[in-house]
């Protein structure tokens, strides 16, 4: 998982990191073990706009379809264009290669309010 003061985690799994302008969103290597072997992912269109806690994007396993929220309120600005041809690089590489898609005009305050790295830690102990 991206380990810097610019990245945030979810109750529901879902990384955030602010690059700039823009914040890129993935989900956790927690969330892709429990989700297994990534078959498919539909990601958002650019443009499309995004409420905090909105489901905005599916993670299709062997198992099951698995809805991915947005950690914040914000403009989706691109999507991995990667994963149409390589699902799997969401289980390779969740925080990396894998990422799912940008936000634009990301906001701020829910971001701060999102759990940092040392927080998301200790959620994984009492979330299990």
């Amino acid at each position: 998982m991206p380990e810097n003061a610019k990245c945030r985690y979810t109750k529901t799994h879902e990384w955030i990191s602010l690059e700039g302008s823009e914040a890129v969103v993935g989900i956790t290597d927690h969330a892709q073990h429990e989700i297994t072997d990534v078959v498919f992912v539909d990601l958002p269109k650019p443009g499309r706009k995004a409420a905090q806690g909105e489901a905005v994007a599916v993670v299709e396993s062997v198992k099951a379809a698995f809805d991915i929220y947005a950690p914040v309120a914000g403009t989706v600005s691109a999507a991995n264009p990667a994963l149409a041809g390589d699902p799997a690089l969401v289980n390779r590489s969740p925080a990396g290669e894998g990422w799912l898609y940008k936000l634009s005009g990301a906001d701020a305050a829910q971001f701060s309010a999102l759990m940092t790295p040392a927080e998301y830690a200790e959620f994984l102990k009492t979330a299990a």
